[in-house]
């Protein structure tokens, strides 16, 4: 799944594009009608951690919207991608605290006013018409501006058809979206929380320190979206590694310090692949799907997460993460 630095990128794709009107649609989409999104306007755009929201509003000469059914949410097996991460950070006692159609791709150039259908009606949660598309992305979830996706490869039947994008949006601009692997539902409201995400200058770093503090693997925590919005598989052996912490260490044995140095890889190897990002580099990583970490020493790989919860594969160096805490080691070594 894109992590927080690969969605900030989205973002910064599709901002440009606030204050434009959608002109014609296409996607194969069956969850949210393409043909729903006509003649709307793209008004906002934001960010939080792995997820993109996106505001669309009728033209104000349509004046007060009706009440109408809203597009159906998306079914629970549709949402467990999106959390895995938060199903591995939480142990079960604790639980309170694609495949591409193969059709071709078609236009859709609705008549009348369908394109409200998806922003009338009052919704349970704040009573306001559902005009915020929260766009989540699969693994290989992606958005692209004026071209579409071209086949890297042959799929498993053998051929090498281009991947068919689930949204399409056509900007009186004279630009276009396209949407791929993305679970997208209507909400209320974009659900931003800066102090929880690792990209956002509010992140809250004492929030994210007690956290890490507890009584469980810090691999765990990590992944916690509650903490560390954004923060994925990548990030996590990342930051792990560079602070020298092995994943199944356990946070309240781990001194301040540790932690300290914990959350700052997190934050500064975020922020140094966002900013790779925007220059065109590709991320270079020292530990994550590698054999040998940049001292020669062989690297372990194997899938931790707590019993009952999702399992994430982690890389680690026993040499330079060793198993004690830090702390521990260091006595040791002198004793």
């Amino acid at each position: 799944m894109p992590e927080g630095p690969s969605v900030r990128k989205f973002h910064h794709l599709v901002s440009p594009f606030v204050g434009q009107q959608v002109v014609k649609t296409g996607g194969s989409s069956k969850k949210l009608n393409p043909a729903s999104f006509q003649f709307l306007w793209l008004q906002d755009a934001q960010v939080h951690g792995k997820k993109l929201f996106l505001r669309f509003d009728p033209d104000e000469e349509l004046g007060s919207l009706g009440n109408v059914s809203l597009p159906e949410p998306l079914q629970k097996g549709e949402r467990e991608e999106e959390d895995q991460d938060q199903k591995q950070a939480l142990r079960p006692s604790s639980q309170n605290i694609s495949n591409e159609p193969s059709q071709p791709l078609e236009l859709v150039i609705p008549s009348g006013d369908s394109g409200l259908e998806c922003l009338q009606g009052d919704t349970s949660a704040g009573g306001g018409a559902e005009r915020w598309l929260q766009v989540s992305f699969g693994l290989f979830g992606s958005i692209w501006v004026n071209e579409f996706s071209r086949a890297k490869k042959a799929n498993k039947r053998g051929d090498w058809r281009d991947p068919i994008p689930r949204l399409v949006l056509y900007l009186s601009g004279g630009s276009f979206l396209a949407f791929y692997n993305c679970q997208m539902s209507w909400r209320s409201s974009a659900l931003v929380q800066p102090t929880s995400d690792i990209l956002s200058e509010k992140f809250h770093r004492g929030q994210a320190l007690e956290a890490l503090g507890r009584e469980q693997p810090v691999c765990y925590t990590l992944l916690d979206q509650r903490y560390f919005s954004g923060l994925g598989n990548i990030i996590k052996n990342e930051a792990l590694y560079r602070a020298g912490i092995h994943p199944l260490s356990l946070g309240s044995l781990l001194s301040p310090r540790h932690l300290e140095a914990l959350v700052d890889h997190v934050v500064e190897f975020s922020a140094d692949w966002l900013q790779g990002k925007f220059q065109g580099k590709q991320q270079h990583t020292q530990i994550y799907q590698k054999e040998q970490c940049p001292f020669g020493h062989p690297v372990m790989k194997d899938a931790f997460g707590p019993p009952g919860g999702f399992q994430r594969l982690t890389w680690w160096c026993p040499q330079c993460q060793p198993r004690l805490p830090p702390n521990e080691q260091e006595q040791a070594q002198h004793s």
